[in-house]
């Protein structure tokens, strides 16, 4: 282990990674189960819960703790799309 490198799973991580990634695994709706703040019921976007987050220390502690506790649940298997989606093989193209 390098002398620079941290444990700690915020480092290196903006707040609005942490929102990011956090909005893609789970939506707007789940997010706002788990944290309860309007800023993610109430008409949510990035700018807007960075907004809030940044001006609201507890508010931000408690996303960064989901962003924690996320990295520790299994994602979920994704689901399969119908073959006549025009996303059902982006993947595989993507690796050609």
């Amino acid at each position: 282990m390098s002398p620079h490198t941290s444990k700690d799973p915020l480092h290196g991580m903006t707040l609005e990674a942490i929102l990011n990634a956090l909005v893609a695994r789970y939506g707007w709706d789940e997010m706002g189960k788990r944290v309860n703040i309007n800023c993610f019921k109430s008409d949510p976007s990035i700018k807007s819960s960075l907004k809030f987050l940044r001006r609201t220390p507890w508010a931000r502690a408690e996303v960064e703790a989901f962003y924690i506790e996320s990295l520790d649940e299994p994602t979920a298997p994704e689901a399969e799309l119908p073959a006549d989606s025009p996303w059902a093989n982006w993947k595989a193209k993507k690796e050609e």
